[in-house]
């Protein structure tokens, strides 16, 4: 019996420990004293001529290439492009003080984004990946926000390969359109290992849009 009862203690010690690392972990997430904030972003049109940044993205699933050889107008080359974004963050103190004492920000304070996901959805509820939309995914980008400051960088927003597979592949020889609203979540660190993430939302209209 008393051996039974260390197992149970041991046991009771273990479940305690690992309660406590996960509570941990989960008061971690929100204990930065910044948040993210986005000011602005956009997204540019792979293959276009003027690479401009827009509110809403009109996204060719396909581009008829006419330079350089052997590509010609007589003879031009599909061809598929990515499309990419362009993002301004910023990390403002969560306590920015009193009107008679104000926080000015310091290096702890500085945030490093280092990943971010792109996920697609239509507004008439039909959101099966690799059917009604194309599927959602991770990528890499590497940037820091100093203190006081913004960080404004690119990042890919629709892949190559979204394009060569349904449903976006199946536009090419269509006349329809697939209108979607694109939830894109940065994730990154403060300089104390605190976790932060915000999320901003682009339109974007794939088909085979005429090319210029």
């Amino acid at each position: 019996m008393r051996g039974m009862r260390n197992i149970v203690q041991v046991i009771g010690i273990a479940a305690v420990v690992a309660a406590g690392a996960s509570c941990g972990s989960v008061a971690r997430q929100g204990s930065s004293p910044v948040f993210l904030v986005i000011d602005s972003m956009g997204g540019i049109r792979g293959g276009s001529a003027s690479p401009i940044a827009t509110a809403e993205l009109l996204s060719d699933v396909i581009t008829n290439v006419t330079s350089p050889a052997p590509c010609t107008p007589a003879i031009p080359c599909p061809t598929v492009f990515n499309d990419t974004g362009t993002i301004t963050l910023r990390a403002p103190l969560k306590d920015v003080g009193t009107s008679i004492t104000t926080l000015a920000p310091s290096t702890n304070n500085e945030v490093t984004v280092n990943r971010y996901r792109v996920e697609y959805t239509r507004t008439d509820g039909r959101n099966v990946q690799g059917v009604d939309v194309p599927f959602a995914w991770d990528g890499a980008v590497t940037g820091t926000i100093p203190a006081g400051g913004t960080l404004t960088t690119g990042f890919e927003l629709v892949r190559h390969t979204a394009k060569e597979e349904a449903p976006l592949a199946q536009l090419r020889n269509s006349n329809n359109f697939i209108s979607t609203i694109t939830k894109v979540t940065f994730f990154g660190q403060d300089r104390v290992g605190n976790a932060v993430s915000v999320t901003g939302q682009i339109q974007i209209t794939f088909g085979n849009f005429g090319d210029f």
